[in-house]
């Protein structure tokens, strides 16, 4: 909304929210989110055409287009938990939409849907006796945190979902010139809205795919002594399958990933393909195996025990340049190490709060440190977990005079230099690589 705010300063753009203090976080200069070049956006826009309110009501009154951006974890009960989309908010939404509204609308899901939920949120909306008529598309995004700004700014392409009706179309049309704004005609692709929806879906499934492919290939390096990253890059050079998404690491995590696979693995189950929900479902397991197989090659490592050693772990955020946390691997990686009995010290450059919410169950156990240094001082072994910038340029020799002897590196996002490391007295031990021991 911030984006579309600024590209498009002759629209007037309302964020609502029923939350208060993050309304009052999004008029500060303490914004709720981090993420790289927001801040100047938000500054561009608001008091301009940019504002946020509370009053969800007033919103929809005043509002000709509704963008829906609810949550839509995965269930926790009921039919479907633990994999099907848990749709509670975004029904509450709809009725509010339809509560509220006092004239035509058109609206939009942003949210992460199942396919034919539109369907549904059309039925809600349409239910009414009154005069009103709402067309409802799909508009999902394809932005990934850490570089959000400049996705929606340079998108791949943005994708509208609408009815094939001429007034499905012309709602479409409407949102198409919204976009054109700022992003050439070629690159806005419209569809049904049943294939908008599930294009979402399956565009995270296909990276989350590529990722879990790439980490089981990095247990067969481990076995074999062949280098997961030459490997990577001889695959990468073929034009048919690319580079990206091939970096060997202890698995994906975030919001998106693993909602939107069980959400698929789901709807497969619901249409009566079991072999094909089985073969998403799979993706997720590796990426569970590829934590679990981190934690044991640590406590291999460290002589079978961690038990009262100190672990330091470099980076909580599920990936870099973001505080983000959600689906983090290393959440399971400091609560498979705290059930070793390992004294966990976690770093992150933005995103300890979200950690200390995430780990609050292991109480003592876990300490929390900003400055790596500190975090690393008294350590048995370091956890690069986060591909942070900042931790490829520590001085690792002040960090190895701090450390208990032997002192150990476990480069789980493969970002550090491991010759440099090994030459200055570390053990190495990389993702998908032969470990550099001197023992």
């Amino acid at each position: 909304m911030a984006v579309i705010a600024k590209q498009c300063p002759e629209y007037k753009v309302i964020v609502v929210d029923i939350n208060d203090d993050r309304i009052q976080a999004w008029k500060s200069d303490d914004l709720p989110i981090y993420e790289p070049g927001l801040q100047e956006v938000v500054e561009e826009a608001r008091g301009r055409n940019l504002f946020f309110s509370t009053d969800v009501a007033a919103g929809i009154q005043e509002a000709d287009i509704i963008f829906v951006s609810v949550n839509t974890p995965t269930k926790t009960f009921g039919k479907g938990a633990g994999r099907a989309a848990d749709l509670q908010y975004w029904e509450r939404t709809a009725r509010d939409i339809l509560k509220h509204s006092n004239g035509n609308k058109i609206v939009v899901e942003k949210s992460t849907v199942p396919v034919r939920t539109a369907e549904a949120m059309g039925r809600i909306l349409n239910s009414g006796a009154g005069a009103h008529r709402f067309e409802v598309l799909s508009n999902p995004e394809f932005l990934a945190e850490g570089t959000g700004i400049r996705d929606l700014m340079e998108p791949d392409r943005v994708l509208i979902g609408g009815q094939s009706t001429p007034e499905g179309q012309a709602a479409v049309e409407e949102l198409v010139r919204i976009y054109e704004h700022w992003i050439p005609r070629e690159r806005i692709l419209t569809t049904s809205v049943w294939s908008s929806e599930l294009s979402k879906l399956v565009a995270n499934a296909f990276l989350a795919q590529r990722i879990s492919s790439i980490n089981s290939v990095s247990a067969i390096c481990e076995a074999s002594q062949a280098d997961v990253t030459e490997v990577s890059r001889a695959v990468g050079m073929d034009s048919r399958i690319g580079p990206k998404f091939l970096n060997a690491s202890i698995g994906f995590g975030g919001s998106c990933f693993k909602k939107d696979i069980l959400d698929l693995v789901y709807l497969c189950e619901h249409y009566g393909l079991p072999e094909v929900a089985e073969y998403w479902a799979q993706v997720v397991r590796i990426n569970d195996y590829q934590k679990r197989r981190f934690v044991r090659r640590v406590v291999s490592n460290l002589f079978d025990t961690v038990v009262g050693k100190r672990i330091a772990v470099f980076g909580f955020a599920f990936k870099s340049n973001t505080g983000d946390t959600r689906e983090s691997p290393a959440i399971d990686v400091c609560k498979q190490l705290a059930e070793e009995r390992a004294r966990v010290v976690v770093s992150d450059p933005r995103a300890l709060g979200n950690a200390r919410a995430d780990l609050a169950d292991l109480g003592s156990q876990i300490e929390y440190e900003r400055d790596p240094y500190e975090a690393a001082a008294g350590s048995h072994a370091i956890l690069v977990l986060t591909e942070w910038e900042i931790y490829r340029t520590l001085d690792y020799k002040r960090i190895l005079a701090s450390m208990e002897k032997p002192a150990y590196v476990f480069d789980g996002r493969n970002i550090l230099d491991h010759e440099a490391l090994h030459a200055i007295g570390f053990n190495v031990v990389p993702i998908g690589k032969a470990p550099l021991t001197s023992l």
